[in-house]
């Protein structure tokens, strides 16, 4: 729903066995996400990709305006493609940005939901560390983890365009598709079509029990010629379709480094096409592949409407974390999640969404059920910031906030109201969580150069993600800190 889809595929680590090993080799920094990305040599082709430019939401008097309204976003790749251009040397494009995604790349600590619930929610507010007058509010929201995952259809879209022809593309891609393929139980279900100047069923639906025989399918192809994409998710609805699993996970993984150039090539004509298989229970992923010809901001605005969830592949590491680390991201347990805040005047003078810019709602969408927004997937979890400026009758310990969410067990049912609560704190930022989340937004405005930042800096970034190393699954918060420090030498 409103989630991004375009080019959606994956990295892994083996490749020769497991597709081959080394097609991209380790870089030489510590930690996770280690690979060879020329370090400091800029790339001549960057300038070919294509961002959307946006400005910071604004803050908004609660007087005027008390309710305020987002789908969630569950992807990851603006983070990805930001640590691939500072591994590079270089500050990304302010518009390439998304602080959201930034947050939701990350794995927060909170609680599983209870019951017959698919969601659980959590807040709290503390001091903002980028000015010392404002507060921060916290938002999380948990997806169920699945002990029984639903047997999956799944349907790879390879682009297999001239373009992709290099090893941190059709080689990685190849790659990645494999480590999906390991990862699959064995009653999931796998076809292959790719594209190039026209679109070819490589591999009918198999069983991924025979995983040679779709590795082997994968690790044949060869990269030539143009790029016919809307044939190929045509196709791939149609064979998605035709093998549907009713209760089961019916998804698209579609993997390229770019734009469409032959057949429908516009976002409205792509987005025509997503939406209506989309309302038939389809989802879809996406992964972009290098630099040079991204089109990230078509794969925003088609991911969105296409029940989707958009990541950015630059290295075996992230593979790892796509496929294997985060793979109940695939297997949606919450569809058309909407949150709404509800702030009281008394308490708050003035709030902030951090982040969210393309995710922002209507009052009156959050009650309606045929809005699109976007689906959490399995022990999946989701993190937005306020920044407030306390009214004065602000006063610890008091309701400064209603946090209501919306969501689907399933796509075409009735939605599902759950609210909580959310108190008003005078604190220093104390908890992991909080200090994470602050720390990952201040990053975030620095390298947007935000009107909002405030006394933000790298050094206080850095001291805020350090503060929450107590809680770092995979080691990723680690890695992020790393970046962070690579990122100041930059600038």
């Amino acid at each position: 729903m409103r989630t991004k889809i375009f080019f959606a595929v994956v990295a892994a680590a083996a490749a020769l066995c497991a597709c081959e090993k080394g097609v991209y080799k380790d870089m030489n920094v510590d930690g996770p996400f280690a690979g060879n990305y020329d370090e400091g040599i800029p790339q001549d082709s960057q300038g070919g990709d294509k961002y959307d430019d946006f400005d910071d939401n604004p803050f908004i008097t609660t007087e005027e305006e008390p309710t305020s309204t987002f789908s969630v976003d569950c992807d990851g790749a603006s983070y990805a493609n930001m640590r691939r251009f500072i591994r590079e040397g270089q500050l990304p494009p302010k518009s390439a940005v998304r602080i959201e995604e930034f947050l939701n790349y990350f794995t927060f600590d909170y609680a599983e939901p209870k019951g017959d619930e698919m969601i659980a929610l959590n807040s709290e507010v503390s001091a903002c560390p980028w000015n010392e007058n404002h507060r921060l509010m916290r938002l999380g929201i948990k997806g169920k983890s699945l002990k029984n995952r639903p047997n999956s259809n799944f349907v790879l879209l390879v682009d297999v365009s001239g373009s992709m022809n290099s090893e941190d593309k059709i080689e990685l891609l190849k790659s990645s598709f494999c480590t999906l393929v390991d990862n699959m139980d064995p009653k999931d279900r796998v076809s292959i079509i790719t594209y190039a100047s026209g679109v070819k069923k490589v591999l009918e639906s198999t069983l991924a029990s025979d995983g040679v025989q779709i590795k082997n399918a994968l690790r044949s192809l060869q990269a030539s010629g143009a790029t016919s994409g809307a044939d190929a998710l045509t196709m791939g609805y149609q064979e998605a379709e035709e093998n549907f699993i009713k209760g089961g996970n019916n998804r698209i993984i579609m993997g390229t480094d770019g734009d469409f150039n032959v057949g429908v090539t516009s976002t409205e004509g792509l987005i025509e096409i997503v939406e209506n298989y989309a309302k038939k229970g389809i989802y879809i992923t996406i992964c972009g592949f290098g630099r040079g010809n991204l089109n990230d901001s078509m794969i925003e605005k088609v991911t969105n409407a296409g029940n989707g969830t958009y990541e950015y592949i630059d290295s075996e590491d992230e593979v790892t974390k796509v496929f294997v680390n985060d793979y109940g991201k695939f297997f949606a347990v919450a569809n058309d999640v909407k949150v709404q805040i509800n702030f009281d005047a008394e308490q708050v003078e003035k709030y902030r969404l951090i982040g969210y810019e393309n995710r922002v709602l209507s009052e009156e969408e959050f009650e309606d059920d045929k809005t699109d927004a976007s689906e959490i997937g399995a022990g999946q979890t989701i993190t937005a910031l306020y920044e407030l400026v306390p009214a004065e009758k602000y006063a610890a310990g008091s309701e400064c906030a209603k946090f209501s969410v919306r969501y689907k067990k399933a796509l075409g049912e009735n939605s599902i109201l759950i609210e909580d609560s959310v108190k008003s704190s005078n604190d220093v930022v104390s908890t992991a969580n909080m200090s994470f989340a602050a720390g990952t937004a201040a990053y975030g405005m620095i390298l947007r150069e935000s009107p909002h930042k405030g006394s933000s800096s790298f050094e206080l970034a850095t001291n805020l993600i350090d503060a929450s190393l107590s809680f770092d699954p995979h080691g990723y918060r680690t890695q992020f800190k790393g970046l962070i420090d690579l990122a100041s030498k930059i600038d």
